[in-house]
């Protein structure tokens, strides 16, 4: 997986930043998070 550089990061993450689902990825694995999924009941929902 490409590494994403500190200019780039700042400019994503920034208030008028958009950064793409593999930029947050990214960032989640360099902070050693993983995403998973959670099934939620139905009476749970939001």
């Amino acid at each position: 997986m490409p590494r994403v550089n500190r200019k780039a990061l700042y400019t994503a993450l920034s208030g008028e930043g958009n950064p793409e689902f593999a930029t947050i990825l990214k960032v989640m694995k360099a902070l050693g998070l993983e995403l998973t999924q959670v099934l939620v009941k139905a009476g749970d929902a939001a």
